[in-house]
């Protein structure tokens, strides 16, 4: 196990320092070399006979004509009139939705495998929930145009109490204990260029209140995990935008409240000790879990939904952690990752989560899973605001597929299918600020589409039958999409010298705990 653990530390410590050029269309290699802008005429694609689906109201417009200009949606109609010079191309049979959005993702560090990864599964939209340089600089380049891959939206370095889950030789992390720590946090990463501020468990309510005052007072939202030292109806009423995970939040639902925050109150860990937390919070989940109250829940449910405050039930993440001994590389999805990022999830999983489990916490936790799934299909039922997110980067996620298992996931939890796209494509353009460009398949927005080639609403599982993805108002066609996975199974086998693993997840895997 100690040989073990110095390799994967070893691995593990390559910084950010190299950034390897992106990826194209045709090849993923030559087409994005440059800026995208250009002064001549955009030109008109025509997407012909295709069924567009109105994720909104569940609505299927048949024999659809989507024309696109530049970057834009021109016009959206049946029996348009494809322009002259207009690239027409005929998807009979097809169905079009708007491009698909991960909002709780930690990205692989190369930028020919995440970004290409995303695009190729019909992702145009991310958010990056622990910022560093490497991922801001994709986060720009994307947006200037000379690096294919969705729009990033990027949060800051994760910012926690004192001591903080995380280990400091794995992940850069600001640790504050008081208010004015927490407010040179947020001054800080505003600087740094994060999009939003990220918050973590371990932080005091002192500091957690100041860190969301100096957010607004700055301009910055709040984001991330509810403080175990704060209810979750006052994270809400503070205005963090969102809830990440469904630990805190399933706690706050009890006919036990009081009990279950005291033994909340009561986890002790030391610096780095992230598997520690989890243990500890075990039969605290379960204690909350079988005292269940509908009248609390109603109550702390329609808190979130008045306030507009998001939940991100990251079901991938919560089956991975729930049940280690069930969960394992999918072959397939398995080449399009590197022996590093193959090595740490399996460390991840041999050496944190499957060690030293009786069988009756083994049990347990296979049961807080089925719990967790009713759970989700209570915020559901309560109308309260779901976002789609994997937490991609905690065992065995792969980027842009796993958003599919999330899908998959929320529908088997009790989710319509159209409920599952909407937390994929409509409440996400709501929830960053792009509602008058991105969620919908209308006149004026961006084309951010994916064409299928099965209706979604029918079975979620037909999001994978990606025919062709469209970012921007650039098509990537079926051949242009095999071409990009292709160049990332081999861009796998031959990793930067310098690029890092991990960007950095919720729930110790490769660069966490150890």
């Amino acid at each position: 196990m100690n040989s073990s653990r110095r390799q994967f530390l070893a691995r593990s410590a390559a910084g950010a320092a190299a950034v390897v050029a992106g990826g194209s269309f045709a090849s993923a290699s030559t087409a994005l070399a440059q800026p995208l802008a250009t002064t001549a005429a955009p030109r008109i694609t025509a997407l012909t006979d295709v069924t567009v689906i109105d994720v909104a109201t569940g609505h299927r417009k048949k024999r659809q004509t989507v024309l696109i200009s530049g970057e834009r949606i021109l016009a959206v109609g049946r029996g348009l009139p494809v322009p002259r010079g207009a690239t027409a191309i005929d998807l009979r049979g097809k169905y079009v939705i708007p491009g698909l959005a991960d909002m709780h993702v930690h990205s692989l560090g190369d930028d020919r495998v995440s970004p290409p990864l995303y695009l190729a599964n019909g992702l145009t939209t991310v958010r990056e929930m622990a910022g560093n340089p490497l991922v801001y600089d994709w986060r720009d380049r994307i947006a200037a145009g000379t690096l294919l891959g969705p729009r990033m939206v990027v949060g800051s370095q994760i910012i926690d109490g004192d001591p903080t889950l995380w280990d400091p030789n794995l992940l850069t992390v600001k640790v504050v204990a008081d208010e004015a720590g927490a407010r040179a946090a947020v001054r800080a990463v505003k600087a740094e260029g994060a999009d939003f501020v990220k918050v973590y468990s371990r932080l005091g309510a002192a500091a957690y209140r100041a860190i969301v005052d100096e957010a607004r007072r700055l301009g910055l939202t709040v984001h991330g995990h509810g403080p175990d030292a704060v209810p979750i109806q006052q994270v809400s009423a503070a205005g963090q935008r969102s809830l990440e995970h469904l630990h805190a939040l399933s706690l706050s639902v009890s006919t036990r409240e009081a009990e279950v925050r005291r033994m909340q109150l009561a986890i002790k860990v030391s610096t780095g000790d992230y598997n520690s937390w989890f243990r500890q919070m075990h039969p605290i989940e379960w204690l909350a879990a079988t005292t269940y109250s509908r009248s609390r829940a109603a109550e702390v449910f329609g808190t979130l939904r008045r306030n507009r405050t998001r939940v991100t039930p990251t079901l991938t993440m919560h089956r991975a952690l729930d049940m280690p001994d069930h969960v394992t590389f999918d072959p397939e999805l398995g080449k399009y990752l590197s022996e590093d990022s193959r090595f740490s999830f399996d460390y991840a999983m041999e050496y944190l989560y499957k060690p030293n489990r009786p069988a009756e916490e083994v049990a347990r936790q296979r049961q807080m899973w089925d719990w967790r799934q009713r759970f989700t299909r209570e915020l559901f039922a309560h109308d309260v605001p779901v976002l789609a997110g994997t937490d991609t980067g905690t065992p065995y996620s792969v980027p842009g597929f796993a958003l599919h298992d999330e899908l998959e996931l929320l529908v088997g939890a009790g989710a319509t299918p159209r409920q599952a796209l909407y937390a994929a494509t409509v409440e996400p353009a709501r929830f960053l600020g792009l509602g008058t460009d991105l969620g919908s398949v209308e006149p004026r927005k961006i084309a951010d589409l994916v064409v299928l080639d099965a209706d979604p609403l029918t079975d979620i599982r037909n999001t994978r039958r990606i025919h062709s993805v469209i970012t921007r108002g650039r098509v990537i066609s079926p051949a242009a999409r095999r071409q990009l996975l292709a160049d990332v199974e081999s861009a796998v086998k031959d990793p930067a010298p310098a690029a890092a693993l991990a960007a950095g997840g919720c729930c110790g895997t490769q660069r966490r705990e150890h």
